[in-house]
């Protein structure tokens, strides 16, 4: 037999505050203020860069040198690929715009190019021989390093390049020491220092930022932002992913640049060049790029998609943007076919040259190698 239902208890509310007197129409409560506007910052900064108008002249050799880039690094991954380049070896296909935009602003001689391990196009733009550059990678006596450099380790002294270097951001206070120079000689230098989304996360960047900033070095330091440093995403992997942000608490301001346009870059580059030489200290640059290649030859880069890769280079190729517009000004195909016969004729000889140049004497090893006490 069922329990009969307990009754429910009941709760007695609290009693009630009486109701406040509404207040009289003369004393009603003013509406809310608009939100005033963020502060505007009273610090100078450079004016936003304007596309390069280039002339047609200046149109072709950007092509030519970006085509030559392209070739030359093609050339390189064969000659990697059937044994005669050994050790890294670490490709520019796709980020040609960023050298040839920066560098063609730059004074060759008098202005100086520092960079990372991935340096062939750089030195390519900067006017530096394709055979010397190749028989260097090859490991040959005539290269520009006396075969003992190989891909990574590439200098010029006649040219202020100075490498090529291995060690992760180590290049970044390098330049700034070489901006130092500029500014103590008093010579009317300046130094472009180039790293990439990978190394910005480095401390010894943010102390050569510091320093920079601090004696108003003329440097203009560039983040190739090529999307996956040495395999992870720069979404991933840096927690400020506008990387020309970077600089702003040591007060160096920052552009953000499509690096996948040559004229984009080179119109960039004149405004970081005219803010430098003025004595305004360092600026930073963000070159969005991209490259095709893995981060280096044995990089399978199984961290993005093949269909990810052809997309960007059927949108974006920065070869085929400026193409694009060297026929919109009557530059005929024959003409662009032409160029790009001589320049595969560039790269065989080069590469020629390099297989046909000989391996240093085994006395070479102790040479060029420092010695004292410390």
């Amino acid at each position: 037999m069922a329990k009969p239902a307990q009754p429910r208890a009941t709760v007695k509310a609290a009693p009630r505050k009486p109701a406040a007197p509404k207040a009289a129409a003369s004393k009603a409560t003013p509406a809310k203020k608009a939100a005033s506007p963020p502060p505007v910052s009273n610090r100078e900064r450079p004016n936003e860069p304007q596309r390069y108008d280039a002339t047609k002249a200046e149109m072709l050799e950007f092509y030519r040198q970006m085509m030559l880039i392209r070739r030359f690094e093609e050339k390189a991954g064969q000659l990697y690929g059937l044994g005669l380049i050994g050790g890294f070896c670490h490709l520019y296909i796709g980020q040609e715009a960023v050298a040839v935009g920066l560098q063609s602003a730059l004074e060759v001689g008098k202005d100086s190019v520092i960079t990372g391990y991935r340096d062939h196009g750089h030195m390519l733009a900067y006017g530096i021989d394709p055979k010397l550059i190749m028989a260097e990678l090859t490991g040959r006596e005539a290269g520009i390093s006396r075969g003992k450099g190989g891909s990574m380790h590439m200098f010029s002294i006649e040219h202020r390049f100075y490498g090529g270097h291995g060690i992760v951001g180590a290049q970044v206070s390098l330049g700034t020491g070489l901006a130092f120079k500029h500014k103590y000689a008093g010579d009317g230098g300046i130094a472009m220092a180039y790293f990439g989304d990978g190394a910005s996360n480095q401390g010894q960047v943010y102390e050569s930022f510091n320093m920079a900033e601090l004696w108003k070095l003329p440097i203009i330091f560039v983040i190739e932002n090529n999307q996956y440093a040495m395999g992870t995403s720069v979404n991933r992997s840096s927690a400020e992913d506008q990387l020309y942000r970077r600089g702003e608490s040591f007060r160096i301001p920052g552009l953000q640049v499509d690096g996948m346009d040559v004229l984009a870059v080179r119109g960039a580059a004149e405004e970081a060049v005219r803010w430098v030489r003025s004595g305004k200290g360092p600026i930073l640059l963000e070159l969005k790029t991209y490259r095709y290649r893995g981060h280096s030859m044995s990089d399978p880069a199984k961290y993005r998609s093949r269909d990810e890769v052809q997309s960007v280079r059927d949108k974006s190729d920065p070869i085929d943007h400026l193409k694009r517009e060297l026929e919109a000004v009557g530059v005929t195909e024959d003409e662009l076919k032409k160029l790009e016969k001589d320049i595969r004729a560039i790269v065989t000889e080069a590469a020629d040259f390099a297989e046909q140049s000989p391996e240093p004497e085994a006395g070479e090893l102790y040479t060029d190698v420092l010695v004292g006490q410390y």
